[in-house]
């Protein structure tokens, strides 16, 4: 291949590079409106299947849909009543906390001292500053509350993707090309999508309910918003549960001392264990699983392009993008490459099971 022949190879590469990033600045300028639209389209895909429900059992449309935005407003003030209060106050004795916990930090560079240990106490807060830890979760805390100040914007665009998703099929018959396999595809992307996000949902408000009771058992301030913390980051597997118990050990600490901390980071990792780890996969099952790096990378590219929110949305984000690439025969190589190592013995084992059964068959 000659030179030019090179350089018309890679024009595409680089056209897609440079569409990639212009999609990804755009984004970026346009978070405070993609935002409540994303929330909103996840919200939809939620409440789908219980109107899909309620008109398969006779009820007509629009009752089913003012039926289904009743509950949405009865959870969304719930929410309300219950964050708002500590929401406020955790933002306005966060400064205290902080002072408190630096004097924790010098008061155990001082004993380290005594001990023989020496630690340069002007270099500590450089090197560790654990304080970013529960600014972190004020930031994501306030980046929710501005959130909903779009309620109404959130709910009208739940409203108006709920009433186009039921003539959707109807309309894509009409103008795709080979209608009856592209809609098998889209049918089944859209029902392990809303499968995934209804389970996950679940999965999570199961965490969530039980971060709040062994919190409110052990005395921890806030713990309403510490389960509702845990409800939000379940939805990013491993890397969540980091960062949900990291500011609840460092509050357990400075308010109520090693002991309870440890006991915090106990309650954690017996949840994230029990309902992560061996709940969780039997029922979304190990297929859906995502890498560690493609969570990682997925929290830090959302969260740049969208903000606390986005890291909130990157995994069921990057879920649906698997879950459409594992819809069509072509990218579903791609869909693989995302998946975790412990997906490779998942799909090894279904063609093992069918040997089995015939060979029981033969017999």
């Amino acid at each position: 291949m000659n030179d030019s022949g090179k350089r018309m190879a890679k024009v595409p590469v680089i056209l897609i590079l440079a569409s990639f990033i212009v999609v990804v600045a755009g984004m970026k300028a346009a978070s405070p409106i993609l935002v409540p639209f994303f929330l909103a389209v996840f919200i939809a895909v939620i409440c789908a299947p219980p109107l899909f429900w309620l008109q398969r059992k006779g009820v007509p449309k629009v009752i089913a849909l003012l039926s289904i935005l009743t509950g949405i407003l009865i959870v969304g003030l719930l929410f309300g009543a219950l964050l708002g209060p500590p929401l406020n106050h955790f933002l306005r004795s966060l400064p205290g906390y902080q002072e408190r916990l630096s004097t924790l930090i010098g008061t155990s560079i001082s004993w380290l001292h005594e001990k023989g240990i020496n630690i340069p106490a002007d270099e500590v807060p450089l090197t560790f500053n654990p304080g970013w830890v529960m600014s972190l979760a004020g930031g994501m805390f306030s980046a929710l509350s501005s959130v909903l100040t779009n309620a109404f914007l959130i709910l009208l665009t739940v409203v108006f993707i709920l009433l186009e998703a039921a003539d959707l099929p109807k309309k894509l018959q009409m103008v795709l090309k080979n209608p009856e396999r592209s809609l098998s595809t889209i049918e089944k992307f859209s029902r392990n999508a809303k499968r995934y996000l209804v389970i996950k949902t679940l999965i999570s408000a199961a965490v969530g309910l039980v971060i709040w009771l062994w919190l409110l058992i052990l005395g921890v301030d806030y713990p309403v918003l510490w389960g509702t913390l845990s409800f939000l980051l379940n939805y990013v597997p491993n890397i969540g549960a980091i960062l949900a118990a990291l500011p609840v050990a460092l509050l357990a600490l400075v308010q109520l001392g090693v002991g309870s901390a440890l006991l915090a980071i106990l309650g954690f990792a017996v949840v994230h264990i029990v309902i992560g780890n061996i709940i969780e996969p039997k029922l979304t099952g190990k297929g859906l699983s995502l890498s560690t790096l493609v969570v990682f990378l997925s929290l830090v590219f959302w969260g740049w392009v969208l903000g606390p929110i986005g890291m909130i949305l990157s995994v069921p984000m990057t879920s649906l993008v698997k879950i459409a690439l594992e819809s069509y025969e072509e990218t579903r190589g791609l869909a693989f490459m995302l998946g975790s190592g412990a997906e490779i013995e998942w799909m090894d084992l279904k063609p093992r099971k069918r040997l089995r059964r015939k060979e029981k068959i033969d017999l």
